[in-house]
């Protein structure tokens, strides 16, 4: 019996997920016939897993934070950054680090429609070949196209709105262009969107808010390829703007100060409205320059990035006022701050990269890759005028790591090391005086050794277990010491510019069957971990960042996909199945549980649950159904939830038409309005506890629409793709984000 259980729960991961969803990625032309190779919409591998977005409605609607919100194992909150499966994430945008987190990065990501985005790809078990200072684990964003040759364009619309207290509209629109001529190829994919939104927020009591949002992004992504013989340049230019502004209306009470030598405090109860603006302009540029031999699997690259940064944040109150709660007399308080914040930052990153990859004779089959990477990166942070950070880095590193086959196992082992040399100034006026300090130096040289095994149990069954090391460098926007959220009479928000880098050893143990059926348990154990933590001081709320000495992190993972139709066939029946994702009903289950190790702190773990479903329905119209839900009275990092951070439900009608170019979805997000995030803080250097809670409208309803305009000639053959391409797989088609 127990036979029988085990192999109808392995067939159905064969029969509902072994199938690839087609879709035209490469077209071969043989003798009239197309040679069509598909993808998949969830692709486990051995150092990464790959969801695409390009073809799952459910995905691609709204923008790319709601988008990843929906990944099975990914937890995303805006007091602690974003975590797979139990590990620290560190986001990059097709193969580079956005060096950005918290508030910064979910803005950036709202500000990008999600049928942009191709894949996402989460690297797990990130070897020598990435940097070190990749941390736990790595979130590569993927959002180029392929070109053809003849001019084709993608459009895709957006419309979803939410009505908490009024009704606020969402749109997004793209344009993708592809064309290549005798001399070179090129892409085009530009957008904009418009956003608007609510916050309700309470923090402790003490200050109650209500913010109406209104986001504005636009995105230009280029790139230019020339083939020079077997030889192949590259060059890619991206850039990104967002500008957001916040109307907020806030009430509570503070301490006032009402007078000066000495200092008199008295508390008042007001009301205070204020509005904020921030302006992001990002600006990258890379040339690539890629080297290719007769053997197919031996390849050298060359590549030059520059990246420039710049975002302003104001803050202007228009009015305070209140009564002072210690007075009979109704005395009033009425008062303009005027502005409260103006800051602003710049960052520039420029490096350069070598990667060497060919095949050796090492056991039954095996290669050898290396590389260098030189990055230096500059931060500068400005307040009313005074420059208060100046930050410089310089990280030079070299990679050696060899691949291996013996029968049915797989080895990798290899090595980075890496030099750093990080520096700066902080500044601040204190009682009218210039105060400058020099940031703790980082010079140091380390060494991150990596190395897996795994073993074919049989056709598409694995067991891998893996160890890695690496580092994560506090990101800007933790070191920023100004203020880029909204500040409050009692409510004070900065970064640290003293945090140290963290060091993570990682090990795991994991089986996968048929590319989504997994089961696996994981354990980081991080020094110097950043981590947020608010505390209270009479009537006023700190925000900061801190450094967490020692801590591990546990997570345990299983993935089971089960199609409907186990439950009404016969095992005889199904075996004889053409089985295609698209045509059949199923679902998928995900369940992780996370635990949170840290000193003199009690931390409860947390269950996180996904079920996505997909029904056909009639007129071959899909339904696809997506439920996330994270267990409360969980600790994450210094903070309580109270309520789950995910509890959502997701509903998707899709249906093609024209034969297939034109998809139309309509779609309702957190349909139940059950996503919230409220926490209750866990000070460290002790004190009381705070209350937090943070309240998006998150309900939407909305249609989506993505028409791709046909090719002049059907048997058209594909370039590769080109938008921010890194390499290629053996057959010549480019691998991103490597």
């Amino acid at each position: 019996m127990k036979k029988t259980i085990l192999a109808i729960s392995v067939l159905g991961s064969v029969i509902a997920f072994a199938q690839e969803k087609p879709s035209q990625v490469k077209e071969k032309q043989i003798e009239g016939v197309v040679i069509t190779k598909t993808k998949k919409a969830v692709e486990q591998k051995a150092d990464r897993t790959i969801f695409d977005f390009s073809e799952q409605s459910h995905l691609n609607n709204g923008n790319v934070l709601e988008g990843i919100k929906k990944l099975p194992g990914l937890v995303s909150t805006d007091i602690a950054g974003m975590m797979y499966q139990g590990k620290m994430l560190d986001v990059y945008l097709n193969g580079r680090p956005l060096n950005i987190s918290s508030n910064e990065l979910n803005s950036f990501l709202e500000g990008m429609p999600a049928n942009s985005v191709e894949r996402i790809e989460v690297i797990t078990q990130p070897g020598a070949e990435f940097p070190a200072t990749s941390g736990g684990a790595i979130m590569n964003i993927i959002t180029n196209k392929n070109a053809n040759r003849y001019l084709t364009a993608t459009y895709s619309g957006n419309y979803n709105f939410s009505h908490e207290d009024k009704l606020r509209s969402r749109t997004s629109n793209s344009l993708n262009l592809n064309a290549r001529n005798k001399l070179f190829g090129w892409q085009l994919s530009i957008g904009q969107n418009y956003r608007e939104s609510m916050l309700n927020t309470n923090q402790d009591d003490l200050m109650l808010s209500n913010t109406d949002r209104v986001g504005r992004g636009y995105f230009a992504k280029s790139g230019l390829t020339f083939d020079l013989g077997e030889d192949r340049l590259l060059l890619n230019y991206d850039i990104y703007h967002n500008k957001n502004d916040n109307y907020t209306s806030s009430n509570g009470l503070a301490d006032i100060l009402t007078q000066k030598d000495p200092d008199i405090y008295r508390e008042v109860s007001f009301d205070a409205f204020d509005a904020a603006n921030t302006n992001n302009l990002r600006q990258e540029a890379v040339a690539t320059y890629q080297v290719r031999f007769d053997d197919k699997q031996k390849k050298l690259d060359f590549q030059f990035g520059y990246t420039k940064s710049d975002s302003k944040f104001g803050q202007d109150n228009i009015f305070r006022r209140g009564i002072f709660t210690d007075s009979n007399l109704a005395e009033t308080y009425d008062f303009s701050a005027g502005s409260v914040l103006e800051n602003s930052s710049d960052m520039q990153v420029a490096n350069f990269k070598v990667d060497y990859s060919q095949p050796l004779k090492i056991l039954d089959d095996g290669k050898v890759s290396f590389g260098g990477l030189y990055e230096k990166q500059n931060f500068d942070t400005e307040s009313k005028g005074l420059t208060n950070l100046e930050y410089q880095r310089q990280t030079a590193s070299t990679y050696l790591e060899f691949q291996a086959k013996l029968k049915k196992f797989d080895f990798i082992a290899g090595a980075r090391a890496e030099n750093y040399d990080i520096s700066g100034v902080t500044r601040l006026m204190d009682d009218d005086k210039l105060v400058q300090a020099d940031l703790i130096p980082f010079n140091k040289f380390k060494l991150f050794p990596n190395a897996s095994v795994q073993y074919n149990v049989m056709k598409q069954v694995y067991a891998l277990a893996n160890y890695n090391k690496k580092i994560n460098l506090p990101s800007i926007s933790a070191l920023n010491p100004n203020n880029s959220t909204f500040q409050g009479p009692n409510t004070q928000v900065t970064g640290n510019p003293f945090l140290q880098p963290t060091i993570f050893d990682n090990y795991e143990v994991k089986i996968s069957a048929f590319d989504y059926a997994f089961i696996g348990y994981s354990v980081s154990n991080a020094k110097n971990q950043v981590a947020q933590i608010i505390r209270r001081e009479g009537k006023n709320i700190f925000n900061e960042q801190v450094n967490i000495s020692n801590m591990k992190i546990h997570n345990f993972n299983v993935g089971l996909p089960i199609p409907f139709m186990i439950f009404t066939k016969q095992l005889s029946e199904i075996m004889k199945f053409d089985f295609n994702p698209d045509k059949i009903n199923f679902m998928y289950l995900y369940a992780g549980y996370q635990k949170h190790d840290i000193n003199n702190l009690k931390n409860n773990g947390f269950w996180i649950f996904n079920l996505m479903t997909q029904i056909l329905l009639p007129k071959d119209i899909k339904l696809t159904a997506n439920y996330s839900y994270l267990t409360p009275r969980a600790g994450y990092f210094y903070f309580t939830a109270e309520k789950p951070f995910n509890n959502s439900v997701d509903i998707t009608l899709t249906k093609k038409f024209l034969d297939n170019r034109l998809t139309v979805s309509i779609f309702g997000n957190d349909i139940l309005n059950g996503q919230v995030m409220q926490i209750r803080t866990n000070n460290p250097s002790g004190g009381e506890s705070l209350f937090i809670r943070t309240k998006y409208d998150s309900r939407n309803f909305g249609l989506s629409v993505n028409y791709k305009i046909p090719t002049k000639n059907k048997l058209a053959k594909e370039d590769a793709n080109i938008l921010n391409s890194k390499k290629e797989e053996t057959g010549g088609v480019m691998q991103q984000g490597q």
